[in-house]
């Protein structure tokens, strides 16, 4: 699944072209990537302009003028692909997403779920090999009530989520492993495995520390290290090197400049032990054994 980073990375892509485009036709493959009314479809989407971009956790809001926005999630192997014609009569455009060939290749092909078209003639596809995405009509003014946004929390890159909201977050779940707490989205939104393995390791936290023992300088050095660590991701791509791509179809560069993540039996730049791999909160994690100690009294 992507993480922040990566959905944030085609939100810029997408906001710098789909504004003001009107759309005129709307064709659905798979009817359960694209689970809405047809009636409301008809009067809410086509013919509507778009007029925003945004992202609420992992998930994108198409903004329409008719008062309805279109809610995407990617799942595990969603896309979003861009495509216009130039004067020249050239294909061109951006992809993002799992990067198969459907990327840049004819469209719409196998993966292809649904189709929307433009008044100028340019066409936005979603394909998911895997169906497991997608593609909602909400009422804008009720998105915040939709099941897959409602239960998150706040969005940790946000200038209004400060180190005490963060602080007083993690404590309702204290008995919890810290990197448990940190990725769940009801905490905070946006926190995935990749991030929750370079914060920690940055402020020196092991993460099967439980969240009561963790002391208030390191959860400050965590608050600061995991909004470092994703805006830096965001400006380099994204940290996809295998399952996601930005918005102009190139892989996110981010883990090149990883400090832990998948580099176990590497030296840790801080003390040169090699790093590990082991399971916490379900998930592989990546640490250095001599940097990150478990707190466990």
């Amino acid at each position: 699944m992507p993480e922040l980073p990566e959905v944030e990375t085609i939100r810029l892509g997408l906001l710098s072209m789909l504004p003001g485009l009107i759309i005129t036709s709307v064709e659905v493959e798979t009817p359960k990537s694209f689970p809405n009314d047809p009636e409301v479809v008809d009067s809410q989407m086509i013919g509507a302009k778009i007029t925003d971009v945004d992202r609420r956790g992992k998930g994108l809001i198409i903004g329409l003028d008719t008062g309805y926005s279109l809610l995407i999630h990617l799942k595990m192997t969603g896309q979003l692909v861009f495509r216009f014609h130039t004067k020249t009569g050239a294909r061109e455009g951006f992809g993002g997403g799992h990067p198969t060939d459907s990327l840049i290749g004819r469209l719409p092909d196998r993966s292809t779920r649904v189709s929307i078209s433009f008044e100028d003639g340019s066409k936005l596809f979603f394909n998911d090999q895997r169906k497991f995405g997608w593609m909602k009509l909400v009422e804008t003014a009720k998105v915040a009530e939709d099941s897959f946004i409602a239960k998150l929390g706040p969005e940790m890159l946000s200038p209004d989520f400060t180190f005490e909201s963060f602080r007083l977050r993690l404590m309702r779940r204290k008995r919890t492993s810290i990197k448990a707490a940190i990725m769940d989205q009801s905490v905070m939104a946006g926190v995935g495995n990749i991030y929750a393995d370079e914060g920690l390791y940055a402020a020196r936290i092991h993460p099967a520390t439980l969240v009561e023992r963790v002391s208030t300088v390191k959860l400050k050095r965590l608050y600061e290290a995991l909004r470092e660590v994703m805006q830096l991701s965001i400006s380099l791509g994204g940290s996809s090197d295998k399952n996601y791509v930005d918005a102009e179809g190139k892989k996110g560069s981010y883990l090149t400049f990883a400090k832990v993540f998948r580099r176990e039996g590497q030296p840790c730049e801080r003390c040169s032990a090699p790093l590990i791999k082991l399971r916490v909160a379900g998930r592989g994690t990546h640490i250095c054994p001599h940097c990150q100690i478990e707190v466990k009294k």
